[in-house]
């Protein structure tokens, strides 16, 4: 299949900035990322690119910021062997859990293995905020215990923590491309026990939940931490990450704010997870 590739050139280039590009984009059709120091890469099938649509995002007159881009047509090619080859290698994350594609033909052995479909260009967990996330599931004792991954996007979080002896978890993500994908994942790894829901908090089953992920951006989580805390058991845990050790204060300060009680963070790089609990 054939894509077209557009480089986004964002100023001021911030975080904040380069989501809201990427969430605008995938509103008009690109169906995945990648990132360098200095441009946001997206793609979408040549078949639904429209210039003016492109155009008309990243007018002037309606825009918060700058974006310049440029557009090239990517030949079709086999994007299994352009991830293997170029982006997404064997992740083995504490010598305890593996994060590898269905093309990988040489890794290492691991307690727990995960295998992720990454599609074109998404969702490979090589991020510092999965290695986080995932670490702080390998101290956890989830036998018997009640999961909710926000904003589960390849379904990563939930898999292990299936694998770990969770009794149920609900995955949940507003992006259609990670339902699905998650839904995907899910029947890679024999996982029965997840139920996947596309929406945001307002898809939150009403029940109480003995831990809550949620890796997703700063601004969502302070939005959304008193749903987070409404769906928490008392002396649940409630561990985040997606954001810079800048915003801590402000994590920690909303977290407060509805009820929960700070207990650990960890850092890698710049990037945070931190845990709470409901007290």
């Amino acid at each position: 299949m054939e894509y077209i590739k557009t480089s986004c050139k964002i100023d001021p280039d911030t975080e904040t900035h380069r989501e809201i590009t990427t969430a605008e984009l995938g509103s008009i059709g690109y169906e995945s990322f990648t990132e360098t120091d200095d441009l946001l890469e997206a793609y979408i099938v040549s078949a639904d690119f429209s210039l003016e649509a492109l155009q008309n995002l990243f007018h002037e007159e309606f825009h918060p910021f700058k974006v310049a881009f440029s557009s090239e047509i990517i030949a079709d090619q086999n994007w299994n062997e352009v991830w293997e080859k170029n982006y997404f290698q064997p992740l083995l994350i504490a010598d305890r859990c593996l994060i590898r594609a269905p093309f990988h033909s040489i890794y290492p052995a691991s307690e727990y293995e995960i295998v992720i479909e990454p599609g074109m260009a998404f969702g490979t967990g090589n991020h510092e905020t999965t290695t986080l996330m995932v670490t702080e599931i390998l101290n956890q004792h989830l036998t018997g215990k009640i999961v909710l991954d926000m904003g589960c996007g390849t379904g990563i979080l939930g898999i292990l923590a299936s694998l770990r002896g969770a009794q149920t978890i609900t995955a949940i993500d507003i992006d259609n491309w990670a339902f699905k994908s998650t839904i995907e994942n899910a029947g890679f790894n024999k996982i029965s026990n997840i139920e996947i829901l596309q929406g945001g908090v307002e898809v939150i089953p009403d029940q109480k939940f003995d831990f809550i992920y949620a890796n997703i951006q700063r601004n969502i989580l302070l939005n959304d931490l008193p749903f987070y805390a409404k769906a928490l058991k008392k002396g649940g845990e409630l561990i985040m990450s997606g954001f810079y050790f800048k915003d801590l204060a402000s994590i920690k300060e909303g977290a407060a704010k509805s009820g929960l009680e700070f207990l650990r963070f960890s850092e890698n790089e710049t990037w945070v997870s931190v845990v709470f609990t409901l007290i």
